[in-house]
């Protein structure tokens, strides 16, 4: 199996720096880490991700508004996205899979599980 192709989009520098150490070195996936929703609607159409993962607060354009933006992308219209955040209340969750997330990892994440709830997330959704 090749490596899982993931946008990783997180301003935290020291959240990003962990979950792509993460990413990488556990899950052997292949990462594009991206700083902002701006940064993530320039690198997807060349890094052509099979997954994103997505902080939702982020300064200038939140998760759920680079979510709608990378909707509106056709190399990104159909790429699966899970929304990784602190916001975990219920009707937070309902809101985040209404918009299309497969699913929702809870911040703080352990970084010797969180690549292997990604994969589970990831193979649910593609059965």
């Amino acid at each position: 199996m090749t490596a899982l192709k993931i946008l990783y989009v997180e301003d935290e520098d020291d959240i990003r720096s962990i979950g792509t150490m993460a990413m990488e070195a556990v899950g052997g996936f292949t990462v594009r880490a991206c700083t902002s929703g701006t940064e993530a609607l320039e690198a997807a159409p060349e890094f052509a991700p099979q997954l994103i993962v997505l902080d939702v607060m982020m300064p200038g354009m939140n998760g759920p508004e680079t979510f709608a933006q990378l909707r509106a992308m056709q190399t990104t219209a159909a790429t699966p996205v899970i929304f990784m955040t602190a916001k975990v209340q219920p009707d937070e969750i309902r809101e985040y899979m209404a918009l299309g997330a497969i699913g929702v990892i809870v911040k703080p994440f352990d970084p010797m599980t969180v690549a292997a709830q990604i994969l589970s997330l990831w193979e649910k959704r593609n059965g």
